[in-house]
């Protein structure tokens, strides 16, 4: 009798075609509305860690314990002998270490001082953004060569070609140095053009006395930064008191106040989920209303008011079910179209760009896909299911058939 109860109730959808068309359409938009909606959001955090990773830090970054509590340039990495290893660890694709070394520069006209990032030019390309946003020049090939930010140019009121000095206090003392500005980064990122200084990593270790490097940065997958730093962490591949630190980490504060406001989105997830299901069930109670009379006939030909009550809310999460499969695929679909194309990206970077002054952004738009996406999105269905079990259905077991025969 249930596999009965079953088929009527799916040849029921197809009787009422325009209702059932309704149903499918509503259920489909809220589901399309909330993959489009987790999409977004993971998707513009991905681009916020992006953006940090690839034009101020690293995606992953393996740095001393003592190094994370004191950024001094005494408490660098005691080796780089760990370095062939990392190279052949899965998920790994690039490596390049740095040299991070607070300075005060000095041109012929202002004095400031800086956080300056030694590096190897041959490696820097692997892990960074930077190198790829040269507007004036070149990069840095040689010792005596520096890379500046273009508004940190401006504000130290020098050009491509002049010469400034930086001091520095090393483990031996006090050291300075003479660099010319062979190039000019203009990322159209606040933090990048103002801050950013590159010089060569022998140059740095020269004017610090450090023989190995404050970091090294790892190039992997967008989206496996955390696994990939838990899983060095965990294998014998660092050598002890060295860690690997996730772009997410590095972040510290930040990403505790996204992870907060991804919580508080998800009431407006729950909202756009009860929506849909109220709205199956409106439609399902006006269907209940206009098939009294044929209800009854039913009922008189052996179906109780029970059986009856399990059609309706089959016919309800039937179409709820539908909806929501084809409403997966067109929103995970939209959101690899929109990836593909870009489309978001410069919109995203040229309004939000204005407002996050303080963090890059990428014009490189990705959304997120997962599958808790579906998870939220199948609320539709839960909710919708009970609604029809908890109203229509109810209105159904209570139906006297004799009173619904003689309805029209």
């Amino acid at each position: 009798m249930n596999t009965s109860i079953s088929k009527l109730a799916w040849r029921n959808l197809w009787r009422h075609k325009r209702r059932t068309q309704l149903l499918l359409a509503v259920v489909a938009y809220a589901t399309i509305a909330i993959i489009f909606f987790w999409g977004f959001y993971d998707g513009f955090v991905n681009v916020l860690l992006s953006g940090q990773a690839r034009y101020l830090s690293a995606p992953i970054m393996i740095q001393s314990e003592a190094y994370r509590s004191d950024p001094d340039p005494t408490n660098s990495l005691a080796s780089l002998d760990f370095e062939t290893a990392l190279a052949g660890f899965e998920g790994v694709k690039g490596i390049a270490p740095r040299l991070e070394l607070p300075a005060l520069m000095r041109s012929p006209y202002r004095t400031m001082g800086a956080q300056i990032r030694g590096i190897d030019p041959k490696l820097e390309t692997q892990v960074s953004e930077l190198p790829n946003h040269i507007s004036e020049g070149r990069m840095i090939e040689n010792s005596g060569e520096i890379v500046l930010g273009i508004e940190l140019a401006k504000e130290l009121d020098v050009r491509l070609g002049e010469r400034i000095a930086i001091d520095v206090q090393s483990i031996a003392g006090a050291q300075s140095a003479g660099l010319q500005v062979v190039g000019l980064i203009n990322s159209n990122i606040e933090p990048v053009d103002k801050g950013i200084a590159l010089i060569n990593l022998e140059e740095a270790r020269h004017l610090t006395g450090v023989t190995t490097a404050t970091g090294l940065a790892l190039d992997v997958k967008q989206g496996q930064e955390k696994a990939i730093a838990k899983s060095l962490n965990k294998a014998s591949v660092l050598p002890q008191g060295d860690s690997a630190y996730p772009i997410s980490e590095l972040l510290g504060g930040i990403m505790a106040g996204i992870e907060t406001k991804r919580g508080s989105m998800i009431p407006i997830v729950l909202i756009v989920a009860l929506f849909a299901a109220v709205t199956v069930m409106s439609t399902v109670i006006v269907s209940v209303i206009e098939r009294t009379r044929e209800f009854g006939v039913i009922t008189s030909l052996g179906l109780n008011q029970g059986q009856l009550a399990r059609m309706v809310t089959l016919e309800a999460t039937y179409t709820t079910l539908l909806g929501f499969v084809a409403g997966a695929i067109v929103g995970f679909g939209l959101n690899a179209i929109l990836s593909a194309t870009n489309l978001m990206g410069p919109l995203i970077h040229n309004v939000y760009g204005r407002f996050l002054t303080g963090m890059a952004l990428s014009d490189k738009f990705i959304f997120a896909a997962g599958l808790s996406y579906l998870a939220w999105a199948a609320t539709t269905v839960v909710i919708a299911a009970v609604l029809a079990i908890t109203v229509p259905g109810k209105r159904v077991r209570n139906l006297n058939p004799s009173e619904a025969m003689r309805a029209h």
